[in-house]
């Protein structure tokens, strides 16, 4: 089989990419702000459909086993290493970033909060950025938007935002009020990681 051109620089980028990615949610969840849209929507509907039926880590794996199928009928180009790795080793990466951050600054203030969610929104555009344009796999979640931007012709940064809060809504229906992070990250992901795509992943790539 033939490798993609660069791939090493890809593969570098990808790493990159998830392990910057899970290490962004670790700073989310220590700034208390609230989750990323998706967990929105994943916690909600796990919180009022199915917590007393399974754990969440076994429903959040059905729910990105269920995308991933239906992502390998619409966006199957988009399905690569990054995939996997962001489906079963990202819960790890996210645990220990966030057991560091606690054990360094275990009673964060209102100041150091708004630290970590800046840093935590800025960090995770830059890595999506990174590991969606070296190719290699995205998340079953950024899959949908990118096909469909390609699909109808629409900027990503509109389709990201439209699914972003298309999943903070069914979240909020389902009883997770959403936090300042959870709306930062549905209104600004979108055009942050078309900031840095511009700016940054696709000048590396082809440099």
């Amino acid at each position: 089989m033939r490798l993609p051109d660069n791939f090493k620089k890809r593969a570098a980028m990808t790493t990159v990419g998830v392990v910057l990615c899970a290490i962004a949610v670790g700073f989310f969840k220590c700034s208390l702000f609230g989750v990323d849209p998706f967990q929105c929507f994943a916690q909600g509907v796990w919180g009022h459909f199915f917590n007393s039926n399974m754990s969440y880590g076994i429903f959040y794996t059905v729910l990105c086993g269920i995308m991933f199928v239906i992502d390998i009928f619409i966006a199957r180009s988009y399905m690569g290493v990054a995939t996997l790795v962001n489906m079963f080793l990202t819960g790890y990466i996210v645990d220990f970033a966030t057991a560091m951050l606690l054990r360094f600054v275990p009673e964060p203030n209102l100041a150091v909060r708004a630290v970590f969610l800046a840093i935590g929104v800025l960090v995770m555009c830059f890595a999506s950025s990174l590991y969606m344009t070296s190719n290699l796999g995205v998340s079953v979640y950024d899959a949908i938007p990118i096909v469909i931007a390609g699909k109808w012709g629409v900027q990503f940064r509109f389709v990201r935002i439209a699914s972003d809060l298309i999943c903070v809504t069914i979240g909020t229906v389902s009883g997770l009020l959403p936090g300042v992070g959870t709306l930062i990250t549905a209104f600004f992901m979108g055009p942050l990681i078309e900031f840095f795509n511009h700016s940054f992943s696709e000048p590396f790539l082809n440099k």
